[in-house]
């Protein structure tokens, strides 16, 4: 065994490894990787080495060597609202973080509220993606698609909005039903005691779960704290800020006892454009989410 030390500056690698235990290079990559022709006493000295060095490996370095690369790809929605556009620039640069590691990144815009628009973008994905990542619609096609991917090999990650029965890996996001209850909260106690009337809820769509549950837990606090409201209906305006205007200046025309707005998803420049044109502002009490640079 040779007792080099490695410098302070310099991370330890798989030479090292092999000096430190007296033996090849090729007899330390198989016996880090489990692989056979090692004898047991040869491998535990390999291991001694790599708790005495604190050896990692490489990842960049293995994918190299063995000519490997990784492919993935967001799908993310075409009507790019502040908050998705501020996603789309984090996972930019991840891409270009995780270029070097001979791992890349696509991005595929889709109108995420369409289904079968959706669903088609993941039927025809080509083979060579290792991993997807998309905001899911709740549909049964969406969820045969992803199943379909997921069968073939391809690993499947559901972002911001879920569809937890598809064979999808795993989920990242917030909880959603959490927060349509604090935006419920927040509601009427901004409202306060001695109001009632009625309030509006605008979504991009309930085919997206995350709407769908923010909904949810919006109108399990409203029901069961603050009955003397009545919430109208839930409209949809796809997140876009012109479909949003149209839909805040209805629920101003028709309804004058109107003292509140919950927006469960973006678009919220229309609504604030209309709050602010009718002068009620101050009347009518606007819940939203993602402090986004326009929310702010």
């Amino acid at each position: 065994m040779t007792d080099m030390p490695v410098p302070e500056h310099r991370r330890a690698t798989l030479d090292d490894v092999a000096r430190r235990a007296g033996v090849s290079l090729a007899t330390a990559d198989r016996a880090l990787n489990g692989r056979p022709g090692v004898r047991p006493a040869t491998r535990a000295k390999v291991q001694s080495a790599v708790v005495h060095l604190a050896y990692r490996a490489n990842p960049a370095a293995t994918l190299l060597a063995r000519n490997r690369n990784f492919r993935f790809v967001f799908i993310l929605p075409a009507n790019s609202n502040s908050f998705m556009a501020n996603l789309e620039a984090h996972v930019r640069l991840a891409a270009d973080s995780i270029g070097p590691q001979a791992t890349f990144i696509d991005i595929r815009h889709v109108d995420v509220f369409d289904p079968t628009a959706l669903a088609a973008s993941l039927e025809t994905l080509p083979a060579h993606y290792d991993g997807v990542a998309l905001v899911a619609a709740d549909h049964p096609r969406v969820r045969a698609a992803i199943d379909d991917l997921v069968a073939r090999g391809t690993h499947v990650v559901t972002l911001v909005s879920d569809a937890p029965t598809s064979r999808r890996f795993h989920y990242v996001g917030i909880d959603n039903p959490a927060a349509g209850r604090t935006a419920g909260s927040l509601m009427g106690r901004f409202l306060g005691r001695s109001r009632a009337g009625k309030i509006g809820v605008i979504a991009g769509s309930l085919t997206l779960r995350d709407h769908a549950e923010r909904q949810f837990g919006f109108n399990q606090v409203m029901s069961a704290e603050y009955g003397r409201f009545t919430v109208l209906p839930v409209l949809e305006g796809h997140d876009d800020p012109i479909r949003n205007q149209t839909l805040a200046a209805g629920l101003l025309n028709n309804h004058p006892d109107l003292v509140g707005i919950y927006n469960i998803g973006a678009g919220n420049e229309g609504i604030g454009t209309v709050l602010a044109a009718s002068n009620r502002m101050r009347d009518v009490i606007w819940i939203a989410h993602e402090l986004s640079a326009e929310m702010r």
